[in-house]
């Protein structure tokens, strides 16, 4: 008798696996483990181990010693991060895997930074550094994130959580303090909530696009011209003739977005990184992971107003609790015996880690606040100097393209009442 080798056993797992699938509905209700995979097939959070026909061939390739393919690595990333889901009520809601790594990373790293000065000047020095890197490696894939908004929410809860436990218990800070810190953080979210409602999406308008025509071709016995069949013409609507219908043709070529399938109205801008076109498209921000525009703008500045008051605020409040015998503005630079105890110096460490951020939110508040001065979005001002259109001062602080600024004053009440939508 002559026996076979038997398979390997994750080929045993796949192929029991794929026969104990049944074929349901899809209009049937999931329960709160179940979802639909990015095939479209239904599938359970108990095979998230299993199943993987992308693992398995390059488990395959890596035993016999045969070359990977060049896409086999992102197709098994692809299906972890697709089986990556939590259970909820009606399906396994999928979870981004962008959103783990500040979770983890960023109290290791502060607690790694309050053992010692020289670890402290080494941590709050890299991470910086390795987010503007992760920053620049997705901006030039163009491909969005949550990275960035998940170390913004966490770094912003996380401080708080500290303050609470670490800050508070030591005596230096009474009930009012405590209660506007509480204030400061619930509104900052709480307008980081509004801004990501939309910032103002172009809509189609039916002005713009053209006509269905539907051709009628008269019986093949009878002239045509006897008949009185009419032959349509697709023209677009709202055609004008003349020098100023040609100009207005001009402008709505140019204007025209190939993928949105719309004409932009002036200042809008189509985003890469959300696919859409943006009324008065200022910027796409990574830390809100939307963009910025007609809708939205106002309550993103008010946004980073909240977030630097409330920072600048609880700065100040840990510095006096944990340096009480030095200055605010001296103790960030002077505060001994500060890593003597590990308490005192975890509280340190985040006040220097909120610096940086508040630093870097502060310097994006001032060139906002420039912008709207001179009635310019970010998006003209990176055209205005990319085509050299426009004047740059203060070294790059100010680019004046001089098209829509009307003064000082002008300028601001435009930005405080423009409206949510196109007219």
């Amino acid at each position: 008798m002559q026996y076979l080798p038997s398979p390997p056993f994750y080929l045993l797992i796949s192929i029991m696996t794929k026969r104990s699938r049944q074929t349901l509905d899809q209009d049937d209700s999931l329960c709160c483990c179940e979802y639909i995979d990015r095939h479209g097939g239904r599938s359970h959070l108990a095979a998230c181990c299993c199943d993987c026909e992308d693992l398995d061939d390059a488990c395959d390739r890596w035993m016999k010693k045969q070359p990977q393919n060049p896409d086999s690595l992102s197709r098994v990333m692809a299906t972890f991060t697709d089986r990556l889901r939590v259970p909820w009520i009606s399906g396994a809601r999928q979870v981004d895997i962008s959103v783990i790594p500040p979770l983890i990373l960023l109290p290791v790293f502060l607690h790694i930074a309050a053992l010692h000065y020289l670890l402290g000047i080494l941590v709050l020095t890299a991470v910086p550094v390795l987010v503007l890197w992760y920053y620049y490696f997705t901006h030039r894939k163009k491909g969005r994130t949550l990275f960035f908004l998940s170390l913004a929410l966490f770094s912003l809860f996380y401080m708080f959580y500290l303050f609470i436990t670490e800050v508070v218990p030591r005596g230096g800070v009474n009930h009012l303090q405590l209660a506007a810190v509480t204030v400061g953080v619930a509104l900052t979210v709480i307008f980081l909530v509004i801004t990501k409602r939309g910032p103002g999406y172009v809509r189609p308008c039916p002005t713009d696009t053209h006509s269905t025509v539907t051709y009628h071709k008269p019986p093949p016995d009878i002239d045509a011209d006897l008949n009185g069949a009419q032959h349509h013409v697709v023209t677009a609507s709202g055609e004008q003739t003349g020098e100023s219908g040609t100009a207005q043709q001009g402008v709505q070529r140019r204007n025209w977005c190939a993928v949105c399938k719309v004409v932009r109205p002036p200042r809008a801008g189509h985003c890469r990184i959300c696919g859409v076109c943006i009324l008065r498209l200022d910027h796409h921000c990574v830390w809100i992971n939307s963009c910025v525009g007609q809708a939205n703008h106002r309550n993103f500045l008010l946004t980073l107003t909240f977030f630097l008051l409330t920072s600048l605020y609880g700065i100040s409040l840990v510095l006096r609790s944990v340096c009480s015998d030095q200055n605010v503005m001296t103790a960030l630079f002077y505060c001994p015996d500060v890593y003597n105890q590990f308490s005192s110096a975890l509280c340190f460490t985040c006040a220097w880690y909120s610096c940086i951020v508040t630093g870097a939110l502060l310097h994006l508040l001032l060139l906002q606040l420039i912008n709207v001065s001179f009635n310019v979005t970010e998006r003209e001002a990176r055209l205005a100097l990319r085509e050299k259109t426009g004047r740059s001062l203060l070294w790059g602080l100010i680019i004046d393209t001089g098209v829509y600024s009307r003064g000082f004053r002008s300028n601001w009440i435009e930005f405080l009442t423009m409206s949510k939508a196109s007219e």
